[in-house]
This record gives structure tokens, C-alpha cells and sequence, in this order.
């Protein structure tokens, strides 16, 4: 057998690209695998998608089942293909999308009903299915439509039908006139009315590009919370001590006041005193400094006082010396 070092490099190297784009494939396509896949693919129709998307999440009993993999239009209606992994429902079950976050996300939730376990092939008809009603869009169409009404015409509109009835009775003419002036209230403000529907879709668009931080931000939240429930009974007993610690203090203090409060007292009159001497202390802390340096040098080369006396007796007859004094 030929050694693996002698053998053909060029197709090693193809077999291990071989290898290497097939791993990546099937990594891209582990739901789509037989055995480590993301489980069966279901169908349902809804009247109209309200906004989900694939990747959205799959709930039974508000527990993530699966996720949605696909939304596309069939007629005059939306199939929505989701895949679902060891959760079982019954042949009459439903199919509802509803509202993840205030922001519009949305998630599909299932209702098992029924016996058996319902086909793959089969699809949960409307009749079984909804979708929400997205209050944003609702916003938004709000904002489309405000901003194509003529307020003139609306406010010459009410002052005609005004003049028309003037000669009604008193409360269709007060009612009639009411509506005059909210026309002339809308008019006059008609561009702070179309500049806060403008900012208000400004808002929602930011609020949905922010949607995931939203989300992140409130679970990490819910771990704050989650982590302070946890240290709740360590709190509790920290709390416990401080208490307790606090109440020995009071109790030592009242106990021994008769012996504290004479020695504050003393040492209330040491403070004067330092206090009084405060130049004293000045002027003796830099001169002590001097002091410790001429001391040191008389200790410095051994267990004795090293001195030098200078001029002892007449002149020429004794020579400078040295003098140690044992400690």
C-alpha cells in the first residue's frame, strides 16, 4: 500500500474540499436533515400574513415548539409553512398569529384539538385560523389618510350645512354651529396635526428598528429580576443582621455611656491642647528630621555612641579622636 505522504496530493486536497463544502451544506441545511433536523413541516392558510415573517417563532401553550419557515401568497390567500419538533395536536387543531411585542412582532400559536396527530399533508383551513389586528398599520393608514383631507373644504362644508338649517330649531343649529367651530379648530391646526401624525410614524419606525434591543433589553431585565428573586433569602438575611448589628451598637453604647462619655472628655481636652501647640508642633516636626539623621549617624556602625571631640587639651598635644560608649 502506498504511504498517505507519497499519494496523490491534487486529489487529497479535492477529497478534503469535498468534504469541507459538504459539512457547510449540511450545516445551512441541519433543519432540512432526517435525524438532527428541525422536525415536520405543517401547512395552514390565513386570510392574510398580519405581518409574519419566517424564523418566527411556533408556541403550543406558550412554549416554542418550532419556527415559521416560509409565507407566501396562494390565491387569494397566505400559506404559512412551519416546522415543528416532538409536539403533538390533533387533527382539528388551530392555527392563530398573534403578538409577541408591542413593537408588531409576531409569533404563530397552535391549539391542539381533536384526536390523532394531524398529517403533514394536510392544511389547517381558515376556518381554524386568524390573524391580529396590527395597531400600527392602523396608525399609519391613520396618518396616510389625515393628510388627504381638504380642511378647507371640510370647514366650508360644515358653514354651508350651518346656513343651511340657521332656521332649524335651536338644537340642531347649536349642534350644526358646534360643528362650524370643530371644522375652524381642525383647520387652524391642520400643520400641527400633520406634524404630530409625522413624528408619530417616525417613532413607531424606530421603535420597529429597535425592536430586537427592546427585546433584549427586557430579558435582560427579566434575569435581573430572576438573579435579585434568587438572593432574596441572602438580602433578607443581610437586612436581618444590619438590624441586629444596629440594635448591639445602641445597646453597647447606652451600656457604657457612663465610661465613654469621660473618656471623650479627655480626649476632647488632648485635641484643645494639640490644638493650642499647633505652631509648636510646626516648627518641632522639621527640626526633629534633623535630629533623627545626626542620631542615626551616631548608631550607624555598631551597638555603641560614635563621637568626635575636637580640641580636647592644649593645642598640638592630643590629636582628634574617637570615643565609644557601649549601649
Amino acid at each position: 500500500m502506498t504511504p498517505f505522504r507519497e499519494q496523490n496530493k491534487t486529489v487529497i486536497g479535492s477529497v478534503g474540499l469535498l468534504l469541507i463544502l459538504s459539512v457547510i451544506v449540511a450545516a445551512f441545511n441541519a433543519d432540512k436533515l432526517p435525524i438532527i433536523g428541525g422536525g415536520e413541516l405543517y401547512n395552514a392558510n390565513f386570510s392574510e400574513a398580519a405581518g409574519l415573517q419566517p424564523n418566527d417563532e411556533v408556541r403550543i401553550a406558550g412554549v416554542k415548539v418550532g419556527k415559521v419557515t416560509d409565507v407566501e401568497l396562494d390565491g387569494d390567500k397566505v400559506l404559512v409553512r412551519f416546522r415543528i419538533k416532538n409536539a403533538d395536536f390533533g387533527k382539528n387543531s388551530r392555527a392563530d398569529i398573534r403578538i409577541k411585542t408591542v413593537l408588531g412582532r409576531k409569533f404563530l400559536m397552535l391549539t391542539p384539538d381533536g384526536p390523532g396527530q394531524l398529517s403533514t399533508d394536510d392544511v389547517i383551513p381558515l376556518t381554524r385560523t386568524s390573524s391580529p389586528y396590527d395597531v400600527s398599520e392602523a396608525f399609519q393608514g391613520l396618518a396616510s389618510t389625515v393628510d388627504q383631507i381638504d380642511t378647507a373644504l371640510l370647514e366650508k362644508s360644515f358653514e354651508t350645512l350651518a346656513d343651511t338649517f340657521k332656521d332649524t330649531p335651536d338644537e340642531v343649529r347649536t349642534s350644526l354651529t358646534g360643528l362650524s367651530r370643530l371644522s375652524r379648530t381642525i383647520a387652524s391646526r391642520d400643520s400641527q396635526l400633520k406634524l404630530l401624525l409625522e413624528r408619530s410614524r417616525t417613532v413607531t419606525a424606530t421603535l420597529s428598528q429597535r425592536d430586537e434591543d427592546l427585546t433584549a433589553f427586557l430579558a435582560d431585565t427579566s434575569l435581573i429580576l430572576q438573579e435579585v428573586r434568587a438572593r432574596r433569602e441572602a438580602i433578607h438575611q443581610l437586612l436581618v443582621t444590619t438590624v441586629t448589628l444596629s440594635e448591639q451598637l445602641i445597646a453597647l453604647t447606652r451600656e457604657n455611656r457612663a465610661t465613654l462619655a469621660p473618656a471623650l472628655e479627655r480626649l476632647r481636652g488632648v485635641v484643645q491642647v494639640l490644638r493650642a501647640n499647633q505652631d509648636n508642633l510646626d516648627k518641632a516636626i522639621p527640626r526633629l528630621a534633623a535630629f533623627t539623621r545626626i542620631f542615626a549617624n551616631n548608631l550607624g556602625n555598631g551597638r555603641w555612641f560614635d563621637t568626635i571631640v575636637e580640641n580636647l587639651g592644649e593645642a598640638g598635644t592630643f590629636q582628634p579622636g574617637t570615643f565609644g560608649g557601649g549601649r
